[in-house]
């Protein structure tokens, strides 16, 4: 029987930030065509991809992928614990897709009648409060968005079917399509995709809205 090495994962900061850096949060089972394509895009763009989360006192944690041909293809070092990171130090701030974003929203000791305190979920209530930083979501990642309805509440959104009911019970306006929801939603600082097919399309509008911006 012959034993195999794990994979070496890619160190969680990638490109240089020649026009900045975009922050993505991550965990356990993001999606795997996003990440490849992230990493690929923005720093071909000049934009440093930093990834994020929440790492339980550990200087860094490891993070797999989807398990999408069967077996965990990809895996990221994260170094930066986002509940020391401040959003003002990034272009824009994505949440991968995939399970990632369910896990990104648990907390510890939740209380009765008090807002959700996750460290991803307190990031992203700041972030999303500075009107001028890009905020995007693919697929099931408005997931995050829904520990809070504070974040969602009268924002008009795309995301995956399998997660529609719970983003309108969170009270964002889901935009319809002939197919379903949309591709693409553009709603002031969020940005929202449909799935990790558009992502290409995705990259190229959140590019535009931010440096539209600068």
């Amino acid at each position: 029987m012959t034993e195999t090495s794990p994979p070496i994962p890619l160190r969680g900061i990638i490109g240089e930030p020649r026009k900045g850096k975009i922050g993505v949060l991550v965990e356990e089972h993001f999606d795997m065509t996003e990440f490849r394509l992230f990493n690929e895009l923005f720093p071909k763009h000049g934009y440093q991809v930093v990834y994020l989360s929440h790492l339980w006192g550990n200087p860094a944690l490891t993070f797999g992928s989807n398990p999408d041909a069967g077996w965990v293809e990809e895996h990221v070092l994260v170094e930066t614990e986002i509940a020391a990171a401040d959003p003002s130090d990034y272009k824009g701030i994505i949440i991968i897709g995939a399970y990632a974003s369910d896990r990104l929203r648990y907390q510890v000791t939740p209380r009765k009648g008090e807002p959700n305190q996750a460290p991803a979920v307190v990031f992203i209530r700041r972030a999303l409060a500075a009107s001028h930083l890009k905020i995007g979501t693919i697929c099931h990642s408005l997931w995050l968005l829904c520990a809070d309805r504070a974040l969602l509440q009268g924002r008009q959104v795309t995301c995956a079917h399998n997660i529609v009911c719970d983003v309108e019970n969170a009270g964002a306006e889901v935009i319809y399509g002939p197919e379903g929801t949309v591709d693409l939603v553009i709603d002031g600082n969020l940005i929202t995709g449909k799935h990790p097919g558009i992502t290409d399309q995705f990259i190229t509008t959140f590019l535009t809205e931010i440096e539209k911006g600068d």
